[in-house]
This record gives C-alpha cells, sequence and structure tokens, in this order.
C-alpha cells in the first residue's frame, strides 16, 4: 500500500481460487481487511460458478464480507462458460462482472488475419487459438458492423459487451493514445438489435475447422 501511496484499497481481488484453500479462510482474511479499513470492496476472479456460490452462502451464513465482483474471461469468442454457468448466478446474486481479455488478446481488433501475422504482438502465441473458422467469422461481423456505423472493430467488439446487462465493465488494454482513444470511444457507442443479432449468429457455438 506504501508503494501504491494509499491508504485504503477500492476494490481487493483474489485473482485464481486455490482449491485447497477452504473458502472460509480466504474470506476470513478479507473480512479482517476491510475491519481494519485497508479495503472497501473484494472480488474474484477465475472462480468456476460452484466455488462462487460456495464462498456468497459462506458470507451470508457466517457474516464474512461477501464478493461484490468477479472478473471472468468474457468476449465474442470466449463467453460459453460465462453464460452457461457464471452468468445466471452473477444476475441472481448481484455480482458485478468485469471481463478480462474482452478483445480476445487483440484478435478482435481485426489486426489478426493469419498465422503471419502474430508476430505483432508479444501475445502472439496466444492468439493462435482463434485462427479458424468461427473466429474468422466473428471477425468478419464486426468489419461489417464498425463499417456502418463508422468505427472500428475492437470498439464494436466492447460495445457487444457492455450492451450484455450482467456486464459492469470490460477490461481493455492499450499501447499508445491512439488506442486509448479508440477504447474511450466504445463506450458511447450503441448497437441496434440487428448489429447485435449479426454479431451473436457469428459467434455461436458450433463446430469448427481449424
Amino acid at each position: 500500500m506504501r508503494r501504491l501511496q494509499t491508504d485504503v484499497i477500492d476494490l481487493y481481488e483474489a485473482h485464481t481460487d486455490d482449491p485447497n484453500t477452504p473458502v472460509e479462510e480466504t474470506l476470513e482474511a478479507f473480512t479482517e481487511l476491510i475491519k481494519l479499513g485497508k479495503v472497501r470492496a473484494i472480488g474474484c476472479s477465475n472462480y468456476k460458478a460452484e466455488r462462487l456460490q460456495e464462498a456468497l452462502d459462506n458470507s451470508r451464513t457466517k457474516g464474512f464480507a461477501r464478493y461484490e465482483s468477479i472478473q471472468p474471461e468474457y468476449n465474442l469468442y470466449d463467453g460459453e462458460n460465462f453464460e452457461a454457468n457464471l452468468e445466471p448466478l452473477c444476475v441472481s446474486e448481484s455480482i458485478g462482472v468485469i471481463t478480462y481479455f474482452s478483445l480476445a488478446r487483440g484478435f478482435l481488433s481485426g489486426k489478426y488475419r493469419s498465422s503471419d501475422d502474430l508476430s505483432q504482438s508479444p501475445r502472439g502465441e496466444g492468439i493462435k487459438k482463434y485462427l479458424n473458422e468461427r473466429g474468422f467469422k466473428i471477425v468478419e461481423a464486426l468489419h461489417v458492423v464498425a463499417s456502418e456505423l463508422g468505427s472500428k472493430p475492437a470498439q464494436v467488439a466492447l460495445a457487444w459487451i457492455m450492451a450484455r446487462p450482467s456486464i459492469t465493465a470490460p477490461i481493455a488494454s492499450a499501447t499508445n493514445l491512439e488506442q486509448l482513444a479508440d477504447l474511450i470511444a466504445a463506450s458511447k457507442l450503441e448497437l441496434s438489435v440487428n448489429h447485435l443479432r449479426l454479431l451473436n449468429e457469428a459467434s455461436a457455438y458450433q463446430s469448427i475447422s481449424v
């Protein structure tokens, strides 16, 4: 906290669940930090729905502080697990959702069209999994919507996330001021019902060829 030059942390997250540590132990430690005035709220990241439910139940029955947010991987490509398992729980429990890899490691910016483009980013190896029929179909849909709105694929990808009622905010990184301006502009972009339908159809899970 001295390095952060602050007396209190607004949101303290358990970054990855340790299945060998009882949730009560983690929650008890967080609760003590809140009582000491060092932390205002707590959240978690990369928790499975079952583990999050266990934590919430313990907070309710034992008086521990509860997780107010969760940080899952979620984007137009990687959405099946969140939508099927975590999202219903987050909605019913009013848990804030802060997505990471919101642009699929940069793939949804539209600049990766083949394996030859992977050298553009130090995350290139992690982008390989998106280079398939479904991935390119999603990028094509992003370009179509971006063209109609006079925006960019990355802005559309973030606007799609923000249009989902369960999402509080997406996390996205920028490497220069131009990219930062694009990310800010995404917060003002409104997608029509037809745009959302096109993107949802493109990202629908089905058998894919690599």
